[in-house]
């Protein structure tokens, strides 16, 4: 990968940290490690480690199931208000080491803000999901997201441009959506 695509693509993976932590993980650690498509330098040659790759499907799978229950997915999201931002510092980091155009502290910094900022949102959203739903949908919003999680890591190693554009439509959207219930509040208070 060019300098610009491993940009791209360490954009894309750490928003898929933010909504799933352990499934880009997983899939940069198979992809690297079975695969041409993506190489780690370094000490992120790590994540390809048959025990790392284990231990991390075992965290997706304990999360996978865990956030399609309603009480327990508040539990998770409190946790990945700490293991998303890690994680997408560490994708972030990994995307970049073959290269090494960004320099690492920058690198983490922005694993850190695109993962944290992802994930916070998606925490935001669920307990209002849950709310209006009485919890039902949240198997079917978490689903989603785990989904929307493992295709975003795949293109954003595969098609690196494609990634970021879903990330900037994702930002957008949030923003949008930020500013109308911003709106609905200050319309309810006059």
């Amino acid at each position: 990968m060019n300098a610009i695509t491993s940009l791209l693509s360490a954009f894309g993976l750490s928003t898929a940290a933010g909504l799933n932590a352990y499934l880009p993980l997983l899939t940069v650690g198979l992809l690297a490690r079975y695969t041409n498509l993506i190489q780690l330098d370094g000490t992120y040659r790590l994540l390809t480690h048959p025990v790392v790759l284990l231990i991390i499907a075992v965290l997706a799978l304990v999360d996978f199931i865990g956030d399609k229950i309603p009480a327990v997915d508040h539990v998770l999201h409190t946790a990945g208000l700490l293991i998303a931002p890690i994680a997408g510092a560490i994708l972030f980091l990994s995307a970049n080491s073959a290269n090494g155009t960004v320099s690492p502290l920058l690198a983490a910094i922005c694993g850190i803000l695109v993962a944290g900022a992802t994930h916070s949102a998606r925490a935001t959203a669920r307990p209002l999901a849950t709310v209006t739903t009485a919890g039902v949908a949240n198997p079917v919003i978490s689903f989603m997201e785990d989904a929307s999680a493992l295709a975003l890591s795949v293109l954003a190693v595969i098609l690196p441009v494609v990634a970021f554009l879903l990330v900037v439509v994702f930002a957008v959207l949030m923003f949008w959506l930020y500013r109308r219930l911003a709106a609905r509040r200050a319309a309810r208070r006059t």
